[in-house]
């Protein structure tokens, strides 16, 4: 039972679709920033205002690798965990490395008001959306599956990480007549 690793921009629903995915599948959840707040015993915006994204990605390396160790846990990750080759080493290594993806418009609205996403904290938050996306763009296209949320319910992007995770079960199979078949790996 391996884990499936969320990866994302902040607003595609990591969350919210990783809690109701552990339900489905029967798997625990754990979302990464959480982790590091309670190991911390701090916030992520304190954690940047006080030391800066490098020390925070430096925990948050070690915090990934911790739970790559364990087994059958979704994992909602934050949304630069994928800057670091590592990371996405390890998550591929241990699991299924799934994107959620939004429009700029979509993201927007889902985080308008919201104080505790540091990285947004700015006068024009749209044109930061819009270029931490594309800046990170290349690193998210690592993933195994990049889904867009923008107008999917949750159940709906639940609904296409099963699909993935039950198909990725599936093995080539050569019968005796040479054919290839294919068959659910139990």
């Amino acid at each position: 039972m391996k884990n499936i690793y969320l990866v994302g921009f902040m607003g595609t629903g990591k969350t919210s679709v990783g809690k109701e995915l552990a339900k489905a599948k029967k798997y625990h959840f754990v979302d990464l920033d959480d982790l590091i707040e309670l190991k911390e015993r701090r916030r992520i915006t304190d954690i940047f205002a006080k030391d800066g994204e490098p020390y925070f990605r430096k925990i948050e390396k070690k915090a990934l690798k911790e739970v790559s160790r364990e087994k059958g846990f979704v994992v909602a990750c934050g949304g630069g965990v994928v800057l670091d080759k590592d990371n996405i080493k390890a998550m591929k290594e241990t699991g299924k490395l799934v994107c959620l993806g939004a429009s700029c418009d979509a993201i927007l609205k889902r985080v308008a008001g919201q104080t505790h996403r540091p990285l947004l904290n700015v006068p024009n938050p749209k044109k930061q959306i819009d270029v931490l996306m594309k800046m990170r763009a290349p690193y998210y296209a690592q993933a195994d599956k990049v889904i867009d949320t923008s107008k999917l319910s949750i159940k709906q992007v639940v609904g296409k990480i099963n699909k993935l995770t039950q198909e990725s079960k599936k093995v080539k199979v050569k019968s005796k007549d040479r054919k290839t078949k294919v068959k659910s790996k139990k």
